[in-house]
């Protein structure tokens, strides 16, 4: 796939008048290098997403990789295929040369949101949505990609309670020129330490920021003080991060544990592929929901028997829409597949935007 990607000729484009082609309804959401519009795609029908790429901040990104032929944003989004991942059908450019792609409209609220309100929604289906973006971001990284900006702000949740991650402009390919030290864009808040030192990085700094991402999921706070200043990054690399379970005390042993493994400064004792940690997730919520079962069964048994019957169907569905996609999957990334695939046989409109969210560029905060 990189081969391709990275030895096509460089040829003139079409243009496309995007206010022919698709009826624009309004905005949904709006991105630090981007705007994104809910659209009816005149020729097919359906509805869709718009995302307009900032043509300035696009460039000014892309220049950190000159000569190196990087992959463009629609062309990553092209190349994912899973159903925690918003689909992306096509993409072209607009009169002005702005890249533009058409998506998947996902009906539903910002995961960001949700961090913020801990609403019964949030708690129900918490560990639902941190397996489900565990094995999305899995795809990403037997796609030979690595996302480099996990967070909230970057995944829907639809109105079938499910997951999608919506958002791919700082992906780069998972290969030795793209993970030498020197690139720290991102979500300040949940950059790993290797990148904030200006190391080596690989796909392990996305565990990081999936873990930081786990962790506000049930605090609502970060393992640090939030990285709006200089100082208060340095935290990553200075500070451990505060043990979840002294925030949340009744929290599940095994998931807090696998939460602070993925926060470990040190990239060799974290998480070395993000199936393992899912693994983890889904054992104990196999656990979970049959201790559950059990509690019911003892106070009644007709309802408890309903649940049984509602739980396996919601697992056949879960199973089904999470089998995970390893046709390039690395040695490693495979064996923790078969590991995910036999934990599943074992347990049988606009997005409001926090201060904490601003993605900054370390590159600028450092002044080099």
């Amino acid at each position: 796939m990189f081969d391709k990607l990275f030895n096509r000729k460089v040829v003139s484009h079409q243009k496309t008048d995007i206010t022919k082609r698709f009826n624009l309804i309004g905005r949904v959401g709006q991105g630090s290098m981007s705007k994104v519009w809910r659209a009816t795609d005149l020729q097919s029908g359906r509805q869709v997403a718009v995302k307009i790429l900032d043509k300035e901040k696009t460039a000014k990104y892309e220049s950190r990789f000159q000569g190196l032929n990087k992959p463009t944003e629609g062309e990553v989004a092209l190349s994912l295929h899973h159903p925690n991942i918003v689909k992306t059908y096509e993409f072209g450019w607009t009169l002005e040369d702005e890249m533009f792609l058409v998506m998947e409209f996902v009906e539903g609220v910002g995961l960001a949101l949700l961090v913020d309100l801990q609403n019964e929604e949030m708690k129900r289906y918490r560990l639902r949505y941190m397996i489900q973006i565990g094995e999305a971001l899995s795809h990403f990284h037997q796609q030979k990609w690595i996302h480099r900006d996990v967070c909230p702000r970057n995944v829907m949740i639809a109105e079938d309670k499910s997951a999608r991650m919506i958002d791919f402009g700082l992906v780069v390919p998972n290969t030795a020129i793209f993970c030498r030290p020197g690139n720290r864009t991102g979500t300040a808040s949940y950059m790993a330490p290797e990148l904030i030192k200006r190391q080596t990085t690989d796909q392990r700094l996305d565990i990081f920021s999936y873990s930081v991402t786990c962790f506000e999921m049930y605090t609502k706070r970060f393992p640090w003080d939030a990285a709006l200043t200089i100082d208060a990054v340095m935290q990553h690399i200075n500070k451990p991060p505060v043990p979840l379970i002294e925030l949340i005390p009744n929290i599940d042993s095994q998931i807090a544990a696998a939460i602070m493994k993925g926060l470990e400064a040190d990239p060799e004792r974290r998480w070395q592929n993000v199936s393992d940690m899912v693994v983890e997730f889904r054992e104990a919520e196999a656990r979970m929901v049959k201790a559950a079962r059990k509690v019911a069964a003892a106070q009644d048994p007709a309802k408890a028997a309903l649940a049984k019957s509602a739980a396996a169907a919601a697992s056949a569905d879960a199973k089904k829409a999470s089998m995970p996609q390893a046709a390039e999957a690395s040695a490693a990334e495979k064996m923790a597949s078969d590991k995910l695939v036999a934990a599943r046989k074992k347990s049988g409109g606009k997005i409001p935007k926090r201060s904490s969210d601003d993605e900054i560029d370390l590159n600028e905060m450092f002044g080099n």
